[in-house]
C-alpha cells in the first residue's frame, strides 16, 4: 500500500455482533480498539477545520452553523438556483400583468357582460401567450404561472365591480330622464295622447339603445313599472281633462264670434258644441258611456289631429300662436274693415242699426 493511500481496514470488534452496540471498548478485540484509534487521526490528519469568523468551529457549533444555513435557505435570504428563476420570471410576470392593465383600460365601459368576459378572455389569451413564450423554467415556472392568474383575476374583479357601477350609474339616469319627461307629459297645457304615445315611444327607445351592462335586467323591471303606470294615469286623466278643455274652447269662442271678429256663425257652432257638451251629453249619455260613444271619437280624433302632429305641436306653440292671431285679430278690426270695407259672404252683426247715418224716409 503507497504512502498516499488512505485506505483503511478494521477487523472484527466481537464474535456477538448482534450485542456490539452494548459492548464498551474494554470488551472489543484490542486489535479493532487500537485501528479505530488509527482511523480518528487519519480522518483528521485529512479534514480542514471549518472556521468561521477567524475561530475553527467544533461538532455542535457546526451542526449550529448548519441549521442556520438551511434556515436562510428556506427563506430565500440566500440565493439558489430556485430562487434565481423565480426572480427571472418575476419580471416577465410583472410585464405580463401591464400588459394585461394596459388592454383592459382601453375598454369604454359599460359593456354587456359577454362582451366584457369575451374581451378579458382574448386579453388573457396574449398575456400567457407572451408569458410562454418568455418564462424560464418548468417547475418555478408553475408557480408563476399560478401567481400570474392570480392576479389577472384581481384585476377582471375590479374591472367587473366598474363595469356594474357604471351600467348602474348609466341606467339610473336614463330612468330619472324617463321619469321626468312622462311627469311633463302628465301636465300637458292641451292633453294629447298622440303627444304621450310619442314621448312614451322615445324613453322606451332611448333606455333600451343606451342602458347597457349588468344593471340594464333590473332597470328594465322598473322602467316597464313606472311607465305602465304613468300610461293608466294619463289616459285615466285623459278625457276629463280633454271635456273640460272643450267645453272652455266653446265659450272662449262664443266670445270671439260675438265680440270681437262678430261672425254670428262662429258663435252659433260654439253654443251648439257648449250645449252639446253640458247639456245633451249629461242628459243622454253618463260619463263612462261618453267617453266609448263613436261622436266622442270622432272628437277626440279631430282634436289630436289639430294639437298634435309631427309637424306642429300646438301645446308648445299655442300661446305664440294666439298672439299672433290676436294681433291679426286687432289689425284687421283697426286697418283692415276701415280701407276695404265689409267684404264678408257670410251673416255679420250690423253694429249700425239705427244709427245717426240711416238714410230718412219721406
Amino acid at each position: 500500500m503507497g504512502d498516499n493511500s488512505t485506505a483503511f481496514s478494521l477487523p472484527q470488534p466481537h464474535l456477538q455482533r448482534t450485542k456490539l452496540c452494548d459492548m464498551k471498548d474494554g470488551e472489543l478485540d484490542p486489535m479493532y480498539v487500537k485501528k479505530k484509534e488509527q482511523l480518528k487521526q487519519l480522518v483528521a490528519s485529512i479534514i480542514r477545520p471549518k472556521i468561521v469568523q477567524g475561530r475553527p468551529l467544533n461538532g455542535k457549533e457546526f451542526v449550529s452553523f448548519l441549521e442556520q444555513i438551511l434556515e436562510a435557505l428556506n427563506k430565500g435570504e440566500i440565493p439558489s438556483t430556485g430562487s434565481l428563476v423565480e426572480v427571472f420570471n418575476k419580471g416577465i410576470l410583472e410585464r405580463c400583468l401591464k400588459l394585461y392593465n394596459e388592454r383592459m383600460a382601453k375598454l369604454t365601459l359599460p359593456l354587456i357582460e359577454q362582451s366584457l368576459q369575451e374581451y378579458h378572455e382574448r386579453s388573457l389569451e396574449e398575456v400567457m401567450k407572451l408569458f410562454e413564450e418568455q418564462h424560464f423554467g418548468r417547475h418555478h415556472a408553475k408557480k408563476s404561472v399560478e401567481q400570474l392568474e392570480e392576479e389577472i383575476e384581481k384585476v377582471h374583479k375590479n374591472v367587473i365591480m366598474a363595469n356594474e357601477y357604471r351600467s348602474s350609474k348609466l341606467c339610473e339616469a336614463l330612468y330619472t330622464r324617463c321619469e321626468d319627461k312622462m311627469d311633463q307629459l302628465q301636465v300637458l297645457r292641451l292633453p294629447s295622447m298622440a303627444k304621450f304615445n310619442a314621448g312614451f315611444l322615445q324613453c322606451n327607445q332611448s333606455f333600451e339603445q343606451e342602458c347597457v351592462g349588468p344593471a340594464k335586467t333590473n332597470y328594465e323591471h322598473r322602467m316597464m313599472k313606472m311607465l305602465g303606470k304613468s300610461r293608466s294615469l294619463f289616459i285615466k286623466e285623459y278625457n276629463h281633462r280633454l271635456f273640460n278643455w272643450l267645453v272652455a274652447f266653446s265659450l272662449v269662442m262664443v266670445v270671439v264670434g260675438r265680440f270681437i271678429i262678430k261672425f254670428i256663425l262662429i258663435e252659433i257652432g260654439a253654443w251648439v258644441l257648449f250645449i252639446f257638451l253640458e247639456t245633451y251629453t249629461r242628459m243622454f249619455w253618463s260619463a263612462e258611456s261618453l267617453y266609448y260613444n263613436p261622436v266622442w271619437h270622432v272628437i277626440v280624433a279631430t282634436w289630436e289631429t289639430l294639437v298634435y302632429s309631427p309637424v306642429l305641436d300646438l301645446d308648445r306653440w299655442a300661446i305664440p300662436a294666439g298672439v299672433i292671431v290676436a294681433l291679426f285679430v286687432l289689425y284687421w278690426r283697426c286697418n283692415g274693415r276701415r280701407k276695404h270695407g265689409s267684404s264678408w259672404l257670410l251673416p255679420l252683426y250690423n253694429s249700425n242699426k239705427g244709427g245717426p247715418n240711416r238714410p230718412r224716409s219721406d
